[in-house]
């Protein structure tokens, strides 16, 4: 198993991942995405949107905004609910979540059972809007679900769906969490992608549909490329449900910090319909009712991170991202054999453009081409395209494969179908 330092000297040494505000000594809990970082977890959204509603007829998309009338958070219970024990070491009077304290012992200076009694602290993170004295105090969202929930009649009104269907969602949300850590696993800001899907009020339904998603989300990842030994599926127990929870599961990964929760399955029943006094009227029947809901609760920035865990490899000293090619952030690299051939540059220069317009794609005409066969490996590009002597004869390149560095010739008018179907392939 990789190490944590690996993959975040990795992170920022290729442009994956940066401490926020760097240059300032950084913030706990915040980070930044680099040039790789954002292609990686804007290809991840992208694959789940597509999944969750370009593939269905029974969903639809929504963005809600990340500040919301502080009503919506005392109903849904976050404001009295959404509490974690805080405990304050006497010794070094750093502070850490009671729950995370293993053996009495401070994580920070090792001193044993010298903390205070637990207090309960609030994840909400506070703003004040406003330009005048006294501000309104607001929330930052603490999860992006809510934001579905308050536009549940706008949705039903405004399009054409009926029980059941679902609403999907991705965007940022906050906590102020008293200990972020494990690199991007535990953070202050992160981004979420959420499901919220309606069903009628009834045990068997819930418990069906339940099953249904949380077979099919395990899937979903299993069919981008994590190991199936790296997942599993744990069952809460009845006292860390959420306040919400008739039903939870979480989809763990096998970190190199344990068993780690990055997607949460959850039956909501009429909890929050039912907090915010909301009802749906069956066009047909006229029946009206509070309908249950079923939830997928995934980490973007956690399940980012154990992509890339995932993917590390490391073979005959070569260090590579084994990413499913519909993650990788490029696709395809191009080089020419020797960047002081201008035939062979402009030839390049041609197979690039042609390339570019369909795939992401990068150039490279550094060093020597190993270097850049090292280059592209650790960023997880499956295909390197040169083009050499025999390009100018024949119009073939070499295709070299990312996974086995095997190479196959191939004719530059077949290199954009050759690569698109590789890219389709649904396992590595």
């Amino acid at each position: 198993m990789v190490s944590m330092d690996k993959i975040v000297s990795l992170c920022k040494r290729r442009g994956f991942i940066y401490p926020s505000s760097e240059i300032y000594g950084g913030i706990a809990g915040f980070w930044d995405y680099g040039p790789l970082g954002v292609e990686l977890k804007n290809n991840l959204k992208s694959e789940w949107w597509k999944s969750m509603v370009y593939e269905r007829e029974d969903v639809v998309g929504l963005d809600a905004a990340i500040v919301m009338n502080p009503k919506v958070w005392e109903a849904s219970g976050h404001v009295s609910g959404f509490v974690d024990p805080l405990v304050e070491c006497k010794n070094c009077h750093n502070r850490f979540r009671a729950d995370k304290i293993v053996d009495s012992t401070c994580p920070n200076c090792g001193q044993k059972g010298k903390f205070t009694e637990p207090k309960k602290f609030n994840l909400l993170t506070e703003v004040l809007l406003g330009v005048t004295e006294p501000k309104q105090k607001a929330y930052l969202r603490g999860e992006i679900t809510q934001g579905v929930f308050v536009n549940f009649q706008n949705v039903v009104s405004s399009s054409r769906v009926k029980i059941p269907f679902g609403v999907a969602q991705i965007g940022k949300a906050f906590r102020n969490e008293i200990t972020p850590g494990n690199f991007t696993y535990r953070s202050r800001e992160f981004e979420q992608m959420e499901l919220e899907y309606f069903i009628k009020p009834d045990a068997k339904v819930a418990d069906k549909t339940f099953n249904d998603w949380r077979e099919q989300r395990i899937n979903w990842y299993k069919s981008l490329g994590i190991k199936s030994e790296n997942l599993r599926l744990r069952k809460h127990k009845d006292d860390e449900k959420a306040h919400y929870a008739k039903e939870a599961y979480d989809i763990e990964y096998k970190a190199p910090f344990g068993w780690s929760e990055f997607e949460g399955i959850h039956n909501r029943g009429d909890w929050d319909l039912g907090r915010h006094n909301l009802k749906y009227k069956d066009q047909e029947s006229g029946q009206e009712y509070t309908p249950w809901v079923i939830e997928t609760s995934g980490g973007v920035d956690r399940a980012t991170l154990f992509f890339l865990l995932d993917a590390y490899q490391e073979e005959d000293k070569r260090i590579f991202l084994k990413l499913h090619p519909k993650l990788a952030p490029f696709k395809a690299a191009v080089f020419p054999l020797v960047s002081n051939k201008t035939e062979l540059v402009d030839k390049a220069m041609k197979v690039y453009k042609l390339l570019k317009t369909d795939f992401f794609t990068a150039w490279d005409d550094r060093g020597n081409i190993g270097k850049r066969y090292f280059a592209q490996d650790e960023i997880g590009t499956p295909f390197c395209v040169t083009i050499d002597y025999i390009s100018l004869e024949d119009g073939t390149v070499t295709v070299r494969d990312r996974d086995t560095t095997k190479q196959v010739r191939i004719s530059i008018d077949k290199l954009k179908k050759y690569i698109s179907e590789m890219i389709s392939y649904e396992t590595r």
